[in-house]
């Protein structure tokens, strides 16, 4: 490495004349570090760009994966709440069909009661008339 000092030459006018002085002055060697700093500051800001893409990605398809997920969970309890549904119409249906059954059947039996009656009150009739037809229709008398 060569001398760090700087040789300086200065040149000052006298009145007796031109007098040249050679000086040894230190020489002021600054590290320039600035530049060191600012390609640091910019290779973390790279990495750390870096490590959001990364990052920003996977959450992206952890969100289309919880998105779907809760697509699939609302379809299935639109379904579970259809279903519902139609067991409550299905129940209600079957007590109506039972209940007009019931009426059905107890229309059922009072017809045929009231036909019973009637078939008891015909009766009751043909036997009265079969009786009065004997009791008009006069036999002779025996003979002797």
């Amino acid at each position: 490495m060569p001398d760090e000092r700087d040789y300086v030459e200065r040149t000052s006018d006298t009145p007796i004349g031109r007098e040249q002085v050679r000086e040894t002055a230190p020489a002021t060697v600054r590290s320039n570090s600035a530049g060191w700093w600012i390609a640091a500051l910019v290779a973390i800001v790279a990495v750390v760009g870096l490590v959001f893409l990364f990052t920003s990605q996977n959450r992206q398809s952890e969100l289309q994966a919880a998105r779907e997920q809760g697509a699939a969970q609302a379809s299935v309890e639109a379904a579970a709440a259809g279903a519902q549904v139609a067991t409550t119409q299905a129940s209600q249906a079957a007590q109506s069909a039972v209940d007009s059954t019931a009426r059905a059947s107890q229309r059922a039996a009072e017809a045929a009661q009231t036909a019973a009656n009637r078939t008891a009150a015909n009766q009751a009739a043909q036997d009265a008339s079969d009786a009065s037809r004997d009791a008009s229709t006069v036999e002779p008398a025996p003979q002797q």
